[in-house]
């Protein structure tokens, strides 16, 4: 016999009876949890994004479904910050997280701590890779990138024709720029054979640059999936790009999605309407320009005309009255004439003054130069007469020479039988040498 008690006085162990053990509701979610946690977690599950939400504190909530069940998911804020898309309904993705319980609903749910869209794995990779490999040849160097035309003859534009880009993009330049003239040149903008037609589309839209004078290319879809827009990750349509002879803009899906493209491209916009309004001013902009310019002009015209107009006044009022400047040349005239009398009278006495003083002291400087050079010449005549040379012959001494008139000053000079002859005082003698003799 078992006394009746009531259930909270009872041991864990003591609840059970023939049917088994009888479990708290929290309890049994909790045990649920972690047994989820220790068999599943973490997982990665595939499926279509289906109610997706952003609540206003940044969480997500949404499920993910395939043909056969769905499953409640959570993403908090933290890990929703690093999407680099935005998730939308039917979209196919991969997420990694935790399973577990939602204990006050009693749901099943995954927390979700990363998200990637599905089949993004290998083209991922892929797309890491080329980016390497053409980064580090310098292909996305902005060294090498261009300034985009400020006013640009005409705007060469590659993309398909059935895409809503090529709407978006025509309507913002009609809007914005409506005189500009647009050339296109039709490719494929999704699936195997884009990146080619995108290749050549472009190569055409440079072999006839000058023909169609566009100065600028746009390359421009809508957003998709990374497999939509993997044309735009071709490797030769990004050489093409850096080759371009012209500024290329990339404006390739959404804001949040990046190709090799936007990389090469000389300006990436964020979306094809936006890569329109980079390439054209706002009509309405450049006629206020030309409005400003049109009244500086104005202003600067109207001054010159003013000042055009007094010169005119003042010459006028000169020729108004033309004996006026008849008298006053004439005035000038007569004033020059004296001046000129007056010098040439002032120069007249000056030299008539120096005339009169150097009549008055001539002689006298004469007879006194006279006086000077009459004593230089008496002394002069007495040096030259004490070099006489017959003074000295006088004295008792004679000129010795040959009979050809020869001095002879010596010895050497002289050989036995030779015939000399001597100039003296009074004479000459002729005389022959006996023996020479040196002393």
């Amino acid at each position: 016999m078992f006394e009746e008690s009531a259930p909270d006085e009872l041991a864990p162990d003591a609840v059970r009876g023939a049917r088994g053990r009888v479990w708290p509701v929290g309890s049994l979610l909790r045990a649920i949890a972690d047994s989820l946690e220790a068999r599943f977690n973490p997982v990665s599950v595939q499926g279509e994004v289906s109610g997706f939400s952003r609540a206003a504190s940044g969480h997500c909530y949404f499920s993910l479904k395939d043909p056969q069940g769905q499953v409640r998911c959570a993403m908090f804020r933290r890990a929703a910050s690093l999407l680099d898309f935005t998730p939308r309904d039917g979209q196919l993705v991969e997420v990694r997280g935790r399973l577990g319980v939602y204990e006050p609903r009693g749901e099943l749910q995954l927390v979700v701590e990363s998200m990637r869209q599905a089949g993004q794995g290998n083209l991922f990779e892929q797309f890491l890779l080329l980016k390497a490999r053409l980064e580090a040849e310098g292909l996305f160097d902005s060294a090498r990138k261009r300034e985009l035309p400020l006013m640009p003859r005409g705007i060469a534009l590659v993309t398909s024709l059935g895409a809503a880009a090529l709407h978006d993009v025509v309507s913002a330049l009609e809007r914005r720029a409506p005189h500009i003239p647009v050339v296109i040149y039709p490719a494929s903008v999704q699936g195997a054979q884009a990146a080619g037609e995108l290749v050549r589309a472009m190569n055409t839209a440079f072999a006839r640059r000058d023909e169609d004078q566009t100065d600028v290319l746009l390359l421009v879809r809508g957003g998709g999936a990374m497999e939509d827009l993997w044309a735009f990750n071709d490797e030769q349509l990004a050489r093409t790009i850096v080759a371009s002879p012209m500024p290329v803009v990339s404006g390739v899906g959404h804001e949040t999605d990046f190709t090799i493209a936007d990389f090469c491209a000389d300006v990436r916009a964020p979306t094809p309407t936006a890569a329109a309004e980079l390439c054209a001013q706002p009509q309405a902009v450049w006629m206020g320009v030309l409005g400003q310019v049109a009244d500086r002009l104005q202003r600067g015209v109207d001054r010159q005309l003013q000042a055009q107009n007094q010169r005119l006044d003042w010459a006028a009022s000169r020729l108004s009255q033309p004996s006026h400047g008849v008298t006053r040349h004439k005035a000038q005239l007569d004033s020059v004439a004296q001046s000129l009398h007056h010098a040439v009278q002032r120069r007249l006495l000056s030299e008539r003054g120096e005339l009169q003083s150097l009549g008055a002291t001539l002689p006298l400087r004469l007879a006194s130069c006279m006086q000077h050079h009459s004593q230089r010449l008496e002394r002069a005549r007495l040096r030259l007469g004490l070099l006489d040379p017959q003074l000295a012959l006088q004295r008792g001494y004679a000129w010795l020479a040959d009979l050809e008139g020869k001095p002879v000053t010596g010895v050497a000079q002289t050989r036995t039988g030779q015939a000399l002859r001597a100039t003296l005082a009074d004479g000459e003698v002729d005389l022959t040498v006996s023996a020479p003799r040196l002393i």
